[in-house]
C-alpha cells in the first residue's frame, strides 16, 4: 500500500526592517495552516539586507523550526528581487508571495488553494480596498489602468505580488532570463489558467512602509517599460504630429508674410512677440527631453540585461534541515 504524498504549500515572504512584525507574521501563517490538513506548510523569508535585528530573529525561528527556511542577501538588492529569490528556493507543489506586514491577509491563503485544487495554476488577488492615504490609492489607481493601456499583454488590475502559482508556472519564471524583474507582469506574461480572488487590504501591522514614493515610481517604471514598447510608438506619432504641424505653421507664416496678412491686428511686418517665441521654443525642447528620457529607459534596461551581472547576491541560506550555512552568488 502506498501512502499518500502531502502537497506542499511555500509562502514566499520578502523583508526589510521587519523586527516588529516577523513574528507575528510566522504565527498567522501558522494559524491559518493549521486547519489545513491536507497540506503541508514551508515558509521561505527573505531577508533583503535588514539592518534591525529581522536577520537575527530569522535565523533563530528557522533553526527553531524545520517549515521555515531564510534567505539571506548581502546588502538590500530590492523588493521584487527578494520575491525572485523566494520562489527560487521555494520547493512546494504551489508558492504564495505575500509581504510580511500582513496587509495581504494570510486568512485568504485557503480560498487561494482552493481555487488552486480547481485547475487554475496563478491565483491573484485582487484589491477591492485599501487601508492607505488618498494620494496613494489613487496613485495605484492611475498606475494599473495606465499600465494596462500601455501593455502588451493584459495584466490584471489592481493585483499585486499577493498570490498563488503552481509549480508549473514557477518553472516558467525560474527559466526568464531577465534581470530587471517585475513578477507580476512576468507571472501574467507566462500565462496558464489564471483567476482573480477578491480581498480587502489590510493596514500595516506593525513598522513603517519601505516602498517610498520614488520605489513606487521605479516600480511603475519597471511595469511600464518591461512590458511594452507602445511608448516608442507614442513617441513616433507625437514626433508625425508636430512636425506636420510645424509644416504647416511654416506655409501659413510663409504665406503671412508674402500677403501681408493682418491677424489679430498684428501683420508680419510688426515686430515679432518675444513670448510666443519662448513659448514654441519651450514646447519643442520639452517634447524632444521627453523622447530622450523614454529611449534612455529603454537602452539603460538594455545596458542592465547585457551586462549579465546578477539580480542579487545570497550571503546564506539558514534552515533546519541544513548541516551547515551555504555562502552562494545566485543570478
Amino acid at each position: 500500500m502506498t501512502s499518500k504524498i502531502i502537497p506542499l504549500i511555500s509562502v514566499v515572504i520578502p523583508c526589510f526592517n521587519e523586527q516588529e512584525v516577523i513574528e507575528i507574521t510566522s504565527q498567522r501563517l501558522m494559524a491559518t495552516f493549521e486547519p489545513l490538513d491536507a497540506y503541508r506548510l514551508q515558509m521561505v523569508f527573505v531577508d533583503d539586507g535588514s539592518q534591525d535585528a529581522t536577520r537575527q530573529m530569522l535565523a533563530k525561528m528557522a533553526l527553531d523550526d524545520a517549515r521555515i527556511k531564510v534567505v539571506t542577501f548581502s546588502r538590500n538588492f530590492g523588493h521584487q528581487e527578494a520575491v525572485t529569490a523566494g520562489l527560487m528556493h521555494s520547493d512546494g507543489d504551489a508558492a504564495v508571495v505575500i509581504d510580511a506586514d500582513l496587509q495581504d491577509p494570510p486568512e485568504v491563503i485557503p480560498e487561494m488553494i482552493e481555487k488552486w485544487q480547481q485547475g487554475y495554476q496563478v491565483v491573484y488577488g485582487v484589491r477591492r480596498a485599501r487601508k492607505e492615504g488618498v494620494l496613494k490609492r489613487v496613485a495605484y489607481f492611475s498606475f494599473y489602468r495606465l499600465l494596462n493601456t500601455l501593455s502588451s499583454i493584459e495584466i490584471p488590475m489592481d493585483s499585486g505580488d499577493f498570490a498563488l502559482m503552481d509549480r508549473s508556472v514557477l518553472n516558467v519564471l525560474k527559466l526568464l532570463p531577465e534581470k530587471n524583474r517585475f513578477v507580476r507582469g512576468l507571472r501574467a506574461w507566462a500565462g496558464f489558467k489564471q483567476t482573480g480572488l477578491p480581498y480587502e487590504r489590510a493596514a500595516r501591522e506593525a513598522g513603517e512602509s519601505k516602498y517610498s514614493f520614488f520605489k513606487l515610481v521605479k516600480l511603475a517604471f519597471d511595469g511600464i517599460f518591461n512590458f511594452s514598447t507602445r511608448p516608442l510608438r507614442l513617441i513616433l506619432i507625437f514626433g508625425l504630429m508636430l512636425f506636420f504641424f510645424a509644416g504647416g505653421s511654416a506655409v501659413w507664416l510663409l504665406l503671412r508674410r508674402v500677403f501681408d496678412i493682418t491677424l489679430f491686428g498684428s501683420s508680419p511686418s510688426d515686430v515679432p512677440g518675444y513670448a510666443s517665441q519662448m513659448i514654441v521654443s519651450l514646447l519643442f525642447h520639452g517634447a524632444q527631453l521627453i523622447a530622450i528620457g523614454v529611449l534612455g529607459e529603454y537602452i539603460g534596461r538594455i545596458y542592465q540585461e547585457v551586462k549579465q551581472r546578477p539580480s542579487y547576491v545570497i550571503e546564506q541560506i539558514v534552515e533546519k534541515t541544513s548541516s551547515q550555512l551555504e555562502d552562494k552568488i545566485t543570478r
